[in-house]
């Protein structure tokens, strides 16, 4: 694509955005979604690339990033429709609208610099704020309510299953000693005294506040619930192109994909297969699509991402 986004008043490009681009490859007149519209970037370039006439769906269950993406996509009219709307409810959102199938979807996981960006939503240890967490912040428990709740062996199972942290019952341990503890501040000081002379390549409170986060919204339960929808309201050569952070996110849709892509899937030593499973995708992706060295460099966020594309069959 010729124009960048961060020629159009000079915003921040999203993570992988030519990639995402180049991956749903948009047509006019075509229809989209973007479900993890966040401050509409995705969204922005998939509407320009399709001009005049493809129209997009976006959805996102935080007010302040749909606040932002109204403002960014404004020059689009009523070629987009915003909703708030988690993208567990990708299907019931199209039915709303009378969408028929749509030509691709993104999904871009995990939180965003709208949310991190913003201290008094307490995503980030490196600031003082509420321990909230939560994406849609007029719903659900917050991250305080977790550690102050949880008992010790319950946290510490939390740390390890959602943040992969090894010295998660050490973590536990403190913070239970600790409560009641209400601020982000308070919650990265137990760790990092719990932690002293462990070895980190990373801040000691980074993985405990994935893990809180990724509860407190109920992350991979929700993107075990979306991958079958999203495939289902796709047209056939419609692609669903999803951005992973972390290695729990990526293994879901890793396995989803395999799964999907094959005819059969009893188990390798039955000689007969039994299941009537049929192949619903193929991988347009087989290894995952990763930043350049380049765009590492301009946004450290995107190290860690992970593109994978697939095309409804």
């Amino acid at each position: 694509m010729a124009t960048s986004i961060n020629s159009v008043a000079g915003l921040h490009q999203p993570v992988l955005y030519h990639e995402i681009i180049l991956a749903l490859n948009p047509k006019s007149p075509k229809r989209y979604v973007d479900g993890t519209v966040g401050a509409g970037g995705h969204a922005w370039g998939i509407l320009k690339s399709s001009e005049p006439e493809s129209t997009l769906l976006g959805l996102d269950v935080d007010p302040q990033a749909l606040a932002a993406a109204s403002q960014r996509l404004a020059i689009f009219g009523d070629r987009v429709v915003l909703r708030q709307a988690s993208y567990t409810a990708i299907q019931a959102e199209l039915q709303k609208l009378g969408w028929g199938a749509v030509a691709g979807i993104v999904l871009d996981l995990g939180v965003s610099s709208i949310q991190l960006d913003t201290p008094e939503r307490g995503f980030s240890f490196q600031s003082d704020a509420p321990l909230d967490m939560r994406f849609n912040p007029a719903a659900g428990k917050t991250a305080a309510d977790l550690i102050n709740s949880l008992p010790e062996e319950a946290l510490a199972a939390l740390l390890w299953q959602y943040g992969e942290e090894r010295h998660s019952r050490r973590i536990a341990r403190a913070i239970c000693a600790a409560r009641p503890l209400h601020t982000t501040g308070q919650l990265a000081q137990v760790i990092a005294r719990a932690s002293q002379g462990k070895k980190n390549r990373i801040h000691p409170a980074t993985r405990t506040f994935q893990a809180l986060r990724i509860a407190v919204n109920e992350e991979l339960q929700a993107l075990e619930s979306v991958l079958p929808q999203a495939m289902a309201a796709l047209e056939p050569g419609g692609r669903l192109a999803v951005i992973a952070f972390h290695s729990l996110e990526d293994r879901i849709i890793k396995q989803f994909f395999r799964q999907e892509s094959k005819d059969c899937i009893c188990p390798a030593s039955q000689p007969i297969c039994t299941c009537g499973h049929q192949a619903i995708l193929r991988e347009v992706t087989r290894r995952p699509v990763v930043p350049s060295k380049a765009e590492i460099e301009q946004n450290s966020r995107a190290r860690s991402a992970r593109l994978r594309v697939a095309e409804k069959l």
